[in-house]
């Protein structure tokens, strides 16, 4: 069996949620049933911090437990868009220093994506620096950058760096735009509905946009399986076809465009991860775990990775990743 690399695993830092609690503004920590705190944006709880996000030791026994290898680790949602250039910067750093000292710690089993303050591209783009001296082998984006779509162009400037470097951006979800409006607090929607939500709108804007032919060397992780995208791309290239709003910035239909961008394994079921592979590519899926949010599955997603096919199995448990990332 190939090398196990999970590309979608979270890790947080009590220094950082500190500063959440005392500059998150908008963001709030409150109980939630069942007894555990969660992080709330606009009332509706959209994720929850449990022990083992802050041990690092816990997760190396868990990864040996599990049969992982290796992870690359990152910060989850709301990142550091918050509280300001100073603090946000100031959360990107504690995030970044955390993780490359993992990395030190444990450099056969440990890699992470950088966080940046991408609401301030120039503080961002000296963070980034910083951060891939220190071992940062990608970068990690939320869906929205507080509101803000992925296709800003107050963002070029990051995107070019991320691009000339030609590194993996791991595109993960937060609470979307409008969670008060769609009463998402209820039944904890977020979670659910949600997060597929924002990645879906984002990486379909970023289709349409024609990002993917401005930047052709970095390579875009869409999390959960690309959110809805494998389910929506046939209704994607029919708007392409028949809409002409949709073929203002691209010439291919997008299920071409679909070809070039990658997605984790995190979805939960077999038939979900096949429409996966079957629409980005047996090259494009990377194996994924979530783990530790409530819901990753680090046994399940390796399991319905293993029952894929001999040959895409094999690139999807870590060849893919091996191909992709400079883990130097």
């Amino acid at each position: 069996m190939s090398k196990v690399i999970d590309v979608h695993t979270h890790m947080l830092d009590n220094a950082w949620v500190k500063l959440l609690e005392k500059h998150g503004g908008k963001y709030t920590l409150k109980e939630v049933y069942g007894g555990l705190r969660a992080i709330h944006l606009d009332g509706a709880p959209f994720m929850t911090p449990i022990p083992e996000m802050f041990d690092w030791e816990l997760r190396i026994r868990n990864m040996d437990r599990v049969g992982i290898d290796l992870a690359v680790v990152s910060l989850s949602c709301p990142n550091v868009y918050w509280g300001g250039e100073k603090v946000s910067l100031q959360a990107a750093q504690i995030m970044n220093d955390v993780m490359a000292k993992a990395r030190k710690t444990w450099p056969e089993r440990i890699q992470f994506f950088c966080s940046l303050p991408w609401q301030y591209p120039e503080t961002a783009l000296k963070e980034l620096k910083r951060a891939r001296k220190a071992g940062a082998c990608g970068v990690m984006v939320l869906a929205n950058v507080s509101g803000s779509h992925l296709t800003d162009p107050k963002f070029a400037k990051i995107w070019k760096a991320i691009d000339d470097a030609a590194l993996p951006v791991l595109i993960h979800p937060s609470a979307p735009p409008g969670v008060k409006e769609m009463d998402m607090s209820q039944f904890q929607l977020t979670a659910s509905i949600g997060f597929t939500t924002d990645t879906t709108l984002a990486v379909a804007r970023m289709i349409y946009d024609g990002f993917f032919d401005r930047y052709q060397k970095l390579k875009i992780i869409a999390s959960h399986g690309g959110g809805t995208l494998p389910f929506l791309i046939g209704r994607l290239d029919q708007c392409f076809e028949f809409i002409p709003a949709c073929r203002t910035k691209i010439v291919e239909k997008p299920s071409l465009v679909a070809r070039r961008i990658y997605s984790d394994s995190v979805v939960f079921t077999d038939d979900a991860l096949a429409m996966a592979v079957n629409v980005f590519g047996s090259e494009n899926v990377l194996y994924g775990s979530d783990y530790p949010h409530t819901i990753g599955d680090p046994i399940g997603c390796l399991a319905r990775v293993d029952r894929l096919p001999h040959g895409v199995r094999e690139r999807v448990r870590g060849g893919n990743s091996e191909r992709i990332f400079n883990f130097g």
